[in-house]
């Protein structure tokens, strides 16, 4: 929800933790939500800025019942609905959390402005309870990142400084070790399956950039794919063939038009872009089914009683892939502005955070089709973004 709302972005985390334990090769099955209380919404749909100091961390354990979520573990840390739904993520060993806070929050006269801060938190995972070991400065506006699948490396998109920080992960310790200039504003990035390249969405430029890694060398050559207006989020299936993209439509917000996922084709040289899907109105959030078969679009919904366009609720739209083939297939609904979206780890469960009804959808795969199992999990206060780890 990024237009006049494109400042915001719940920050829904998923981590793993070893009090719960389960089903993949041994590590826990968790979810990490960022919860925020400084940005809330009046009745009427208007931002409204509160004083600091009760945003948290949380820790939710999805392994020991998939359909009845718990908090087993809560972390007092800054974090915002201000940026992409992908500002956290886990090592692919579960031993470590990255969470990116995108702007600080300062007294202005009788309110409060957000100016860009410059911190990613590193969460120790094998401590009981998780615990906040270590805080890395990067540039300014750290928003959505992304781990490389064998766990050494770590991308963070700047918005406001432009660029993409490139950190080394060795075991406990994460520091800063290079910083690519890109241009542009960069909302987020995704590293691919393989570890090779990152899609670097440029939400402004209405353009996904590429970038080569090797090892921990991370390059831009300058090439641009033009996708669809305001690109908010961007994944890609594990075999790493296809990269779908959301394209919000309205500067970060619904707006009443109906938006677009571009459909790139990863294993063209050059990549680009192949199709485009027709939607829904104002798209952020974004996952893939670790299976592949699937992706989840998740749509905004619009707060603002006065729009023509209102619709205090979200949706899922569920998009079926076949090859390279992406098809909408159907819509959920959901509860008040959705952002976060994970899949479980064997892709059966869907999770998505509804920042104004602070709580969590639960949604059930059945082969390609998703049903809404009709519960959620009640959060103590505004989930703002949700991820998982490499799966």
């Amino acid at each position: 929800m990024k237009s006049l709302r494109w400042w915001l972005s719940p920050v829904l985390v998923l981590v793993a933790c070893t009090a719960a334990m389960a089903a993949t090769d041994g590590k826990p099955v968790l979810i990490i939500a960022g919860l925020e209380e400084k940005i809330t919404f009046s009745a009427e749909g208007a931002r409204v800025n509160r004083a600091p100091g009760s945003d948290s961390v949380v820790v939710i354990d999805i392994g020991t019942d998939p359909e009845s979520p718990k908090i087993i573990a809560t972390l007092p840390l800054m974090n915002t609905i201000v940026g992409p739904p992908t500002n956290l993520q886990i090592t692919p060993d579960a031993r470590l959390a990255l969470v990116a806070n995108s702007i600080g929050w300062e007294q202005d006269g009788a309110g409060w402005k957000s100016p860009p801060d410059n911190k990613v938190y590193v969460i120790d995972l094998t401590a009981s309870p998780a615990k906040h070991i270590a805080t890395v400065e990067v540039g300014k506006q750290p928003s959505g990142l992304s781990i490389a699948p064998r766990g050494d490396l770590a991308l963070v998109a700047n918005r406001a400084d432009k660029s993409i920080s490139v950190l080394a992960i060795d075991g406990m310790q994460v520091k800063l070790i290079d910083t690519v200039a890109m241009g542009d504003e960069v909302a987020g990035v995704t590293i691919t399956p393989d570890g090779k390249r990152a899609l670097a969405w440029k939400f402004p430029a209405h353009k996904v950039a590429l970038l080569e890694i090797d090892g921990r060398k991370v390059t831009y050559n300058k090439y641009d794919m033009n996708v669809g207006l305001w690109p908010y989020n961007v994944v890609v299936t594990p075999n790493g063939k296809l990269a779908l993209v959301n394209n919000n439509g309205g500067a970060g917000s619904a707006d009443g038009q109906i938006d677009t996922v571009s459909v790139i084709d990863l294993e063209a040289n050059p990549p680009r872009v192949i199709d485009y899907v027709t939607v829904g109105d104002g798209l952020e959030g974004m996952a893939m089914s670790p299976r592949g078969d699937i992706a989840i679009s998740v749509i905004l919904g619009s707060l603002t009683k006065s729009a023509w366009h209102y619709k205090p609720n979200g949706a899922a739209a569920v998009l079926r892939i076949d090859g390279k083939k992406v098809t909408k297939v159907k819509e959920i609904d959901l509860g008040g502005l959705p952002e976060g979206i994970v899949f479980s780890p064997d892709g059966r469960y869907i999770y998505v955070g509804n920042f104004t009804t602070r709580d969590i959808s639960i949604l059930r795969v059945d082969g390609t089709d998703v049903v809404d199992t009709g519960k959620r999990m009640k959060l103590p206060a505004q989930p703002a973004s949700m991820r998982g780890g490499t799966w």
